[in-house]
Parts: structure tokens; sequence; C-alpha cells
């Protein structure tokens, strides 16, 4: 087993992808985790789960003093800047992110991955080690080289191609070499990646311009986004990011691109999210639409049909990029797993969940999308009625709930919101665009769930809404601050929630979830879109001041580059959970739309006044 040691903090790392798989980049420059061809493929370097087994390919200059990375401006283009003892050296990560008539034009493999070096000052010794093990590290590849400069990988059907412009020393399936660089002097290195051989060969000489076209076609997408409030810098990253964690294929966008990083170090919450939640679908929406990206919006809701045709009008909590509801879930236990937290698991059990709350969620996101001005045809509210006479059917019935506990079904409050706003949002569109919908069942039904909550939702000592009839608080509860189809934000039973759970669930910015027993022994670090969660329904509920206090204080919580884990540990600072997670981005974006939209409110009796 690796010593704890051997692993960077998940908060070292930062992200670059191409819209169909994505690499992790540590500070000193070790990739230590890319799947090919897809994010939800087996990984060919996954030092981040076993740091002996793992492959990873490290550049890292000698006698490092300082570094300083950032993204390149409006860019998902990362460079790294190293001081050493004896000069300076940049190291820029990308993969070429091309227009379609652009890849008509240019020779490019279907994966590409560059790294360039150039030293800018003095001369600088440089490591470069590059240990390339497909399936989790179990398999070791055929290595060759070809041609100088030219090495080929080959394992299964799939292969790879390595260029580099500095020779490299070959010891079995490991390439490596120390060399020299000074000032004004470059090396480039390349990997190009093909399902099967053979491999569309890199071409040197393109480099530059693919530098070039990358840069322009993340600044002109990042451009667009409407968004002018005071946090622009970090609502534009965390939509880059989350531009980043979208598959071009299908329009999915995958929870992270990582599996089992731990929600706490040498624990078993160690799940795999390199797929897509339907969960996620109403904060998306209304992310991508209020920034502005219409066709990203348009792209996610056609995937959410096209997802769950085969399961219809029964939803799971989980597809995979291509729609398939099938993802067994496998414990890889002969890996050491991130710091020794095992296991370390391939696929999601909770793809056999029953999570009631997701139909008025996925309800919730087509009502915003329609709300915004975007037309729902004929086959849309087929789909919809069909998810509302599920809930009409099975609302009574215990669920699994929004967080995905193993410990059994019970009667969620926060399931029950969610099916009760799915139904009044279904009144709504109905009159909106006068479709003929069931709607005295759904009125029926809808006073059924109101009664509900009223009689078993409801703590009268705390005045709020709790977990389950006659439990805690839970901070999905705050989601009855974000909707305005059920209770208005100034109702008690609102106010009363979102004060409970700052009282029992808040360390400082920070929120849990919950604290109760869910069938797992270890403990967790504190949710970050819980925490964003607050910030907007502060904002909802009037409390403006409080609410930007704790959005700055959460910004300062992302990493050196902006991005964010899945839960933070409130002690320490230190990111768990996997990485970057796209549901903590969308989280900031909707809570800095919320802030901005509130303070419009405020300023417009202002003005109408004056």
């Amino acid at each position: 087993m690796s010593s704890p040691h051997s692993y960077s903090p998940i908060a070292d790392y930062a992200l670059i992808g191409d819209g169909r798989t994505g690499a992790l980049v540590s500070r000193r420059g070790s990739i230590d985790w890319l799947c090919l061809p897809r994010f939800d493929s087996d990984p060919v370097f996954s030092r981040l789960l076993d740091a002996n087994l793992g492959g990873s390919w490290v550049i890292t200059p000698q006698d490092i003093q300082s570094i300083r990375r950032t993204y390149r401006p409006h860019t998902n283009v990362l460079d790294t800047e190293f001081t050493t003892a004896t000069g300076q050296l940049r190291l820029t990560d990308f993969f070429p992110a091309l227009t379609e008539q652009q890849k008509r034009h240019y020779p490019i493999s279907q994966t590409l991955l560059l790294r360039r070096l150039r030293c800018t000052a003095g001369r600088v010794s440089v490591n470069v080690a590059i240990r390339l093990r497909p399936r989790f590290g179990r398999w070791t590849p055929e290595l060759r080289r070809f041609a100088e400069h030219w090495y080929q990988y080959g394992w299964g059907h799939s292969a790879a191609v390595l260029y580099a412009s500095v020779p490299l020393e070959q010891y079995g399936s490991l390439l490596r070499r120390t060399f020299v660089l000074e000032a004004g002097q470059s090396a480039d290195f390349a990997l190009a990646y093909a399902d099967e051989a053979p491999v569309e060969l890199p071409v040197p000489l393109l480099f530059d311009t693919f530098e070039r076209l990358t840069v322009d076609y993340w600044v002109s997408w990042a451009i667009r986004c409407a968004y002018t409030g005071p946090y622009r810098a970090a609502v534009e990253r965390s939509a880059l990011t989350l531009k980043l964690l979208t598959f071009a294929p299908s329009g999915a966008i995958v929870a992270a691109p990582t599996t089992s990083l731990p929600e706490w170090p040498g624990g078993p919450r160690n799940w795999d999210y390199r797929y897509c939640w339907l969960r996620d679908a109403a904060f998306t929406i209304r992310s991508l639409l209020g920034l502005g990206y219409h066709e990203e919006a348009d792209a996610f809701l056609d995937w959410i049909l096209y997802a769950t045709r085969l399961t219809q009008p029964e939803l799971r909590v989980v597809y995979t990029l291509y729609g398939d509801p099938h993802i067994p879930e496998q414990a890889l236990v002969d890996l050491d797993g991130y710091r020794g937290s095992r296991p370390v698991r391939r696929g999601n059990g909770a793809s056999r969940q029953f999570q009631l709350d997701v139909y008025g969620e996925v309800i919730d996101a087509f009502a915003r999308y329609r709300l915004f001005g975007r037309p729902l045809d004929r086959d849309d509210y087929r789909f919809l009625r069909g998810l509302a006479d599920v809930i009409l059917r099975r609302w009574h019935e215990p669920d699994d709930g929004i967080w995905e506990v193993r410990s059994g079904r019970a009667q969620h409050v926060h399931s029950k919101i969610m099916a009760l706003v799915g139904l009044r949002h279904l009144e709504r569109l109905a009159t909106l665009d006068r479709v003929r919908l069931p709607l005295d069942r759904y009125r029926r039904v809808a006073a059924e769930l109101e009664r509900w909550l009223i009689t078993y939702g409801v703590d009268p000592t705390r005045n709020a809404f709790v977990a389950v009839p006659n439990g805690g608080p839970d901070a999905a509860l705050l989601w009855v601050a974000l909707q305005d189809v059920f209770l208005a934000p100034d109702h008690p039973w609102v106010i009363g929630t979102v004060e409970t759970i700052v009282r029992e669930l808040a360390h400082g910015d920070l929120l849990y979830r919950y604290r109760r027993p869910d069938g797992l022994a270890s403990p967790e670090g504190a949710f970050v879109i819980c925490s964003f969660w607050l910030v907007e329904a502060l904002a909802r509920i009037g409390r403006l001041d409080e609410a930007h206090r704790r959005f700055e204080q959460l910004l300062a919580r992302a990493n050196d580059v902006g991005l964010y884990a899945e839960e933070i540990d409130p002690e320490t600072g230190e990111h768990l959970g996997n990485f970057p997670q796209a549901f903590s981005h969308i989280g900031l974006i909707s809570a800095a739309l919320a802030l901005e939209e509130a303070t419009q409110r405020l300023s417009a009796p202002r003005l109408a006044a004056s």
C-alpha cells in the first residue's frame, strides 16, 4: 500500500479536456488521471487512485522554488509557471479545441493532448516520465519506438502515439529523460489516441496553430456569458468548467470526471461520478439559460429525452453519457485507493434506486426552460405527462431520497416537496401553452401532497420542515425557498427552515447536508452545493447582505484555479470527493444569478420612487 503522502491534495489538480474526456494535472506538472476515449472509459493514467499501480505523465523541473498556475484568460488552456534555483519554466497543457470546420481542414486524431514547455529565463533541468497503464493500471501496454521522436502504444484494440521533441529513454513500458532547457528554448509533447489503429499522427508544425485556435475557441465561447454582475470571474470559470464536463456528442454533463475520490480520507464513501444525474437538470438548465448558453441548454434537454427513452415514464437516477440506465457497480478491490480510501468503485449502484424527487426536478427543468421563452413541443408534453403519472401513482411510497443513502427507503419530505412542485408546474404550463392535461387529477394529488407535508413534514417546535417525519433538518429542504409554486419566500415555514438549517447544519460558511446515520460508518465533509443553496435561499428570503457575505467566503474556498470538489472539510479547508464537481459549479452560478436577481428586485422600487 502506498503512503498517504504519495498523493497530492485533491485541490492541487486542474482540469483540461476536449468535450469527450478530461485530464487532471497536478501543481507539479503530473497528469495523474485520464480516461480514454470517454469520461466513463477506463483510465490510462490513474495514479490518483493507486500511486504504485496507476500510470502518470510527469513533467516537472528540478529544484523548484515556487509554482504559479492559471488558466489563460477566458480559456481552459492551463499555464503552470515554475521558478527554480536556476531559471523559470512555463508548462502549457491543453486538448485542442477546434470548430467542426477547422477539424475538416486540419488533421487531428480522435483524442489529442498537447504539453508544451518553454524556458523563459535562465536554464532549467526538466524531468519527464511517462508511464501509460490502461485499465486502472492493470494492463502493461506494448511500447515501441518506430521513428525518431515517435513512440507507439498498443493494448487490446486501442492504440496511442506519443510525440516527443526531445529523445526519451525506454525502460520496458516506461519512457523517461532528464534534459536542460535554456532561455528561449522549448520542447513539445503530444499524445494521440484512437479506439482502433491506425492513429492520426500529431503534426508538430501545427502545434502553434492548435494553441492559437484553442485559445480563440474558448475566448469566443466565454464572451457569450451574459452574466455581468460583480462575480463575473468566478461565474465564467464555473461555466468554462461545465463546458469541459459536457460530453459533446450527446450533450450530457457528467457529475465529475473522476471516480472514488473519497468524501473522507480512508473512508468508504467513494463513488463513481463519471455519469449524468437527472437531478442536476433543473439547476443546470437555469444556469445555462441564465448565462445565455441556449444551445447547451437545448442539447442537455434533448439528452434527457433521449436518455430516458428506454425507461419512460419511469426514470432512473443516473444514466451513462449515451443514455444507458444500466450501470452496475463493481469494487476494484486490488487498488490502493486515494490515500488508502477503499474500495475504488466502477459504476454506480444508485442507478437501481427509486428517488421520487427526480420526477419533480425534471419537470422543474422543463418548466424553467419554457419560462425562459424556449418552446416545448408535443413530445415534450407527452414525456412530462408520463412523469406526472408516476408521481400520481407513487407519491405515497417511501423512496431512497436525494442523497442516495444506503440505509433503506423512507418518507423523505424533500421528495414530497419536489413531487408537489412538479405537479404545480404542469398546471402553469398547461395554462401557458393551452395544453390539455388531466389538471383535476394533478390538483387533487397536489392537495393530498400539501396536506401530507403540513401534517408530517413540519416540526412545530422548530417551525421548519424536517428530513423525514419526526426527524431533523436536511440541507435539501432549502429547496423550499428556491421554488415559487409551493410557499412564498416570506412564509414562516420557509424562513424557519432556513434558520434551522443554519443553526444546526452550518459550520461557518459551509453546510453539512445532514447529521444523522446513513448506513456508512465514516464521517464526511461539508457539501459545497448545499452551501451555495444557502446563499440562494438567503437571497430569496431577503437577507441579501448575509447572502453576499457567505458567497464571498465560499469563493475564497476554491482552489488556485477556481475549481471545487464535491465537499470541503470545514476544519482544514481540504477539498474532498470527486473533482471538479459539476454540481458545485452549478450551485455557484445559480447562487450568483439569484444574488443578481435579488439586487435588481431591491433596486427596482428605489428607481420607481426616484
